[in-house]
């Protein structure tokens, strides 16, 4: 692990409870085999009660997004800060949904963002169906014991009898039969005898419960499908309530971090910890679940299913598409690992839900590119000017910083020559109040270059403006003795026509054109952003960075990345981060 943050560490719920577990020396005694294992396992590890251990348990499912970005940070954060050690487990029990690509994905997107699970030489690298024969040894425990039984009741009927908030469950009809009976039917289901959704194995808690994750919950259910790590040895699988606990108690896990949503599951997550403990399964301490609010960042959705849906129905260009919120969308688009971290730390951690603006992330990103981010200039929408008293055929070398606040980084240089590209804005021909850029009559700078009055223009038969013709003060070129002399409220940004470096530049806004797009029961797609990416043919400062992963300033237009998918050396393709400052309204509410 690592990842440095760019914030200053700031107290929070999860870590005064470390700071005690570790001053109360909770985990003395806890041991550690050097890899995951039952209670004997434990009991004769090496002694390893000066670690906290923390898991991030992504299931393989979809690519990993903004949300994932807060729990990776997290997890993997608080294990580096308390000379702990944070596992990477993929929670792969679900063989229908699950692919390798995923997984791949995700271990390329944590690296990325910077944390590694490598701690002394040893890979915590998991996967929860290395564990199947564990957990399905576990499920024959608990049945023999009387807290599990295979229900033959159809998924439906389940539900039916499950009851409501209001109302208790009812219990299965074959919630008596023997132990026996029960044992027997879970090793015909395992053995492939039975279709999918003709029984489960349940547990046997109590159906009047009144937190409804307790009334019975499926334990293994049938699905006759391949997985893409064991192939066709199972013909059940553990649901993830079942698994999340035993892979945590397996592994060592002392702080197990979840979101919000998972706080009614805590109970059965306990039941199933101290069942097995019980029955000697697992040894004391146990681990512990702790909840917070998960990361609600206006302008995105972040539900895999709403995800998934944009990329199968072609509202957006793959996972990849830089308006996504994954980690694989925001990379592309240009958002760094560093400016991730920095938003991740500033929206910091605590138990009550709110919604954080999308702005905080752009801000994030400024912040961290400042100072880095080398200088250039694009013009996006461009009309050539002439400048009609500069000599035909001369070239004047012009000097700007390669970052203003990195003397170190050196002066880049450009050519100025008569004609040059600047941005349509810069000219009017009858200038609104105000208006300090080019029109007849009034003298800008040429930044870093001459000042220059604007003599007219030349207009095509429809009245569009073809070329703004000016002429220079050759006493008055950026950095010269006397260059002062003559003042200006206007700043204007150009390139040489003869030296332009032509380029493709898509200017990306947000996704959704609502903050919440999935609040209540909204449609989101009716939200979609007609104007999420705007694509225009531009010119460049000749050498503006081509190197993949280096985000530059364009000066006066914000941040931009190369386009590390389509992007060559003969087609530059350069995406917009972000602007230099927010044009949105806020949208932040607790």
């Amino acid at each position: 692990m690592t990842s440095e943050s760019n914030a200053p560490v700031t107290t929070n719920f999860l870590r005064n409870i470390i700071e005690s577990d570790l001053a109360s020396q909770r985990f003395a005694g806890k041991r550690w085999a050097g890899h995951p294992g039952t209670a004997d396992v434990q009991a004769t590890g090496a002694l390893d009660s000066a670690r906290i251990r923390t898991r991030f348990p992504p299931e393989p499912n979809g690519y990993l997004h903004i949300g994932h970005a807060k729990s990776i940070c997290l997890n993997f954060g608080l294990a580096r800060d308390y000379g702990g050690i944070c596992h990477l487990r993929f929670d792969d029990t679900n063989p229908e949904k699950e692919e390798q690509e995923y997984v791949d994905a995700i271990i390329d997107a944590v690296k990325w963002l910077g944390f590694d699970w490598k701690v002394e030489g040893k890979e915590h690298l998991y996967y929860a169906s290395s564990y199947f024969g564990d957990m399905f040894a576990f499920a024959e425990a608990l049945v023999e014991a009387g807290h599990a039984y295979v229900d033959e009741q159809s998924p439906e009927e389940m539900r039916a009898m499950r009851g409501t908030l209001t109302e208790p469950g009812q219990n299965s009809p074959f919630r008596d039969r023997s132990a026996a009976d029960s044992l027997r039917l879970l090793r015909e289901m395992r053995d492939g005898k039975h279709p999918d959704g003709s029984m489960a194995l349940r547990a046997r808690i109590d159906m009047a419960s009144p937190n409804i994750n307790m009334r019975d919950p499926v334990l293994y259910r049938i699905r006759h499908a391949a997985h893409h790590r064991t192939g066709t040895q199972w013909c059940v699988y553990p649901m993830y309530a079942f698994a999340h606990p035993i892979e945590d108690a397996l592994e060592g896990i002392t702080h197990s971090i979840c979101t919000l949503e998972f706080e009614d599951q805590r109970p059965f997550y306990d039941w199933t910890l101290n069942r097995l403990q019980e029955l000697g399964k697992f040894s004391l301490p146990l681990p512990h679940q702790y909840e917070f609010a998960r990361l609600n960042v206006s302008y995105i959705v972040t539900s895999k299913r709403k995800l998934l849906q944009l990329v199968k129905e072609g509202h957006v260009n793959g996972w990849d598409d830089p308006r996504m919120p994954t980690l694989a969308g925001l990379r592309r688009r240009g958002y760094t690992a560093a400016a991730l971290r920095l938003f991740c730390e500033r929206t910091g951690v605590s138990k009550s839900n709110s919604r954080i603006d999308y702005s905080l992330l752009d801000q994030a990103l400024r912040e961290v590119q400042d100072p880095l981010a080398p200088r250039s200039v694009a013009i996006l929408d461009p009309v050539k000017l002439v400048i009609t008293n500069f000599p035909e055929g001369h070239t004047e070398i012009c000097h700007a910083p390669r970052n203003p606040h990195d003397p170190a980084a050196g002066q880049r240089e450009f050519p100025l020559t008569r004609e040059v590209w600047i941005e349509r804005e810069d000219f009017a021909e009858v200038p609104p109040k105000k208006y300090f850029r080019l029109f007849p009559g009034n003298s800008v700078r040429l930044k870093y270059g001459y000042v220059v009055t604007c003599t007219g223009c030349i207009k095509d038969d429809q009245g569009n403006i073809l070329e703004v013709h000016a002429e220079y003060n050759p006493e008055t070129k950026s950095g010269t003795p006397g260059s002062d002399a003559v003042k200006v409220k206007g700043n204007v940004t150009w390139i040489s026509c003869a030296t332009a470096v032509p380029a493709e530049i898509r200017l990306y806004d947000r996704l959704f054109s609502e903050p919440f797009p999935d609040a209540g029961d909204r449609e989101f797609l009716d939200y979609l952003n007609p104007l999420s990416v705007h694509t225009v043919q531009a010119w460049l400062e000749p050498g503006t960075s081509l190197e993949t992963g280096v985000v530059s300033q364009f000066e006066r237009l914000g941040y931009f990345v190369i386009d590390a998918k389509d992007s060559t050396a003969q087609r530059p393709v350069f995406n917009r981060v972000t602007t230099l400052k927010d044009t949105w309204a806020s949208a932040v509410s607790a």
